[in-house]
């Protein structure tokens, strides 16, 4: 991993800590002979990420192809159809038996798409790096976001063995203490609960305050629930409507559990509103006792 050339398209927050972990993390040993190119539309960026000595080489939009043709593992930081677009688009300049990976929220788009456009000499491994930060752009960047973190991979039957056992030792070194490996289908549906649903959710309570002063009222629960609502518009729109079949049974479970907590205070049920505070309770416990176990393995 130390001699290969890695290329990063979109600079933005993931794909500046993806660069930042791997010059840190992978390429830091004297003698590496390896490379970080990147490409993104905002000059800013790429030029504090070379006065970072971050990336050794910065390129447009217009001339991504030359970044391609010499890049042996590929990130594309992209919102996802546009993943797929730029897949499209630039098909014939990836450097031969190049591997390929995405960070998508949403993977069912990719496995119907991905076999259509593809060149065979080509890998693309569908990946998701579960980790990452409120604000946006290449400042707000950080290797630290994925120490002790999750990866997620998908696995599919056209990739080649060597190349998804290059990218777990690359996920490893990049400080990813977990790989989980699923389907796109079971993907969408967790991550349609665990992140998107709580995007919603914290969405929906901020939209619900008729008074923005209120906040002096917080003693934290207001803030640590709606932290993650201080988000990127266009990208969780695209996400949300991408999988929106599995989001949407999310929101209509979550709804029936929010009329089920209206009907019990509304009529002073304190025997209901009791019991399924205490299952809520339970249920917490051992959720976060699971993770825990899961984490040590």
């Amino acid at each position: 991993m130390n001699n290969m050339n890695y290329g990063i398209v979109g600079l933005g927050i993931m794909g500046g800590s993806i660069a930042k972990s791997i010059r840190q993390n992978v390429l830091s040993q004297s003698g590496s002979l390896g490379n970080i190119f990147a490409c993104d539309k905002n000059s800013a960026s790429l030029q504090q990420a070379l006065n970072d000595g971050v990336i050794n080489e910065g390129y447009s939009s217009d001339n991504v192809r030359d970044l391609l043709k010499k890049s042996d593992i590929v990130f594309i930081c992209l919102y996802p159809h546009a993943t797929l677009e730029f897949i499209k688009e630039n098909r014939d300049f990836f450097k031969e038996n190049a591997i390929i990976t995405d960070i998508s929220g949403v993977k069912g788009i990719f496995e119907k798409e991905l076999p259509n456009i593809l060149r065979s000499d080509v890998d693309f491994i569908i990946g998701h790096p579960m980790a990452g930060g409120e604000k946006e752009g290449y400042a707000n960047s950080n290797a630290q976001f994925f120490i002790n973190h999750n990866y997620i991979l998908i696995p599919q039957e056209f990739n080649k063995t060597k190349n998804l056992e290059l990218m777990k030792s690359l996920i490893t070194a990049m400080g990813f203490t977990r790989i989980t490996e699923t389907t796109c289908d079971i993907h969408d549906y967790k991550i349609g609960f665990t992140s998107q649903l709580c995007h919603v959710i914290a969405s929906a309570l901020v939209e619900s305050a008729q008074d923005e002063q209120i906040t002096a009222f917080g003693g934290g629960s207001f803030e640590d629930l709606t932290r993650i609502a201080m988000i990127n518009a266009p990208l969780w729109t695209e996400l949300f409507i991408s999988n929106k079949d599995k989001l949407v049974e999310h929101i209509n479970n979550f709804q029936s559990k929010m009329n089920d907590f209206k009907t019990f205070i509304q009529n002073e049920d304190y025997e209901n509103l009791n019991n399924i505070l205490l299952d809520t309770r339970e249920k917490r416990l051992k959720m976060g006792s699971i993770r825990t176990s899961i984490i040590k393995k």
